[in-house]
């Protein structure tokens, strides 16, 4: 949580439409949300990412709860717009999914310099090996920072379901990168 003690001030701000309340929640969740939509394999992370941002203006003002909560809610409307990309993709079926490339997965500080050492070309090898429900649990575990709870709603799922992939994912991951040699 980056924004933390004065989140009740932005959110008040951002539900009348204050330019600075907005620009503060863009600053703090842009990056999260991007990264997760290129780990994703969005075709267009950019423009996806400010259909989250037009959908976040339009539902602010109904918006309850806490910055945990707002974060969460964020990304399910992330989550539902690749989910709505991909529906369009399959009917038109003559646009490929953007391939993630490692250097994309910029969710801020920490995490940019976490991929950036695991990386070196070989995380989107790695990740590409995952099933798509294990991939979704990491991405919003890792990059979005979101707890459990959180990423069982938005992926409707249980929470035993979201560890359980979660626990997967990381062993997959954990014997996909060590058969390979480290230089």
């Amino acid at each position: 949580m980056v924004i933390g003690d004065r989140f009740a001030a932005v959110l008040a701000g951002a539900r009348t439409g204050d330019e600075a309340a907005l620009t503060e929640i863009y600053r703090d969740l842009a990056g999260p949300v991007l990264g997760y939509l290129r780990g994703q394999g969005a075709r267009d992370p950019e423009d996806l990412a400010s259909e989250v941002f037009v959908g976040l203006v339009r539902g602010v003002g109904r918006f309850e709860g806490d910055e945990q909560s707002f974060r969460s809610w964020v990304f399910t409307i992330a989550h539902r717009r690749l989910l709505d990309e991909r529906r369009r993709l399959a009917r038109r079926d003559d646009q490929p999914l953007e391939r993630l490339d490692a250097e994309a997965l910029e969710g801020g500080d920490a995490e940019a310099e976490a991929v950036a050492a695991l990386a070196g070309g070989h995380l989107v090898r790695h990740l590409d090996r995952l099933t798509p429900d294990q991939r979704s649990v990491l991405l919003l575990r890792v990059v979005a920072d979101l707890p459990v709870a959180e990423v069982a709603a938005i992926l409707g799922k249980a929470p035993g379901a979201v560890k359980t992939l979660q626990r997967r994912a990381l062993a997959s991951l954990t014997r996909s990168m060590s058969s390979e040699a480290v230089s």
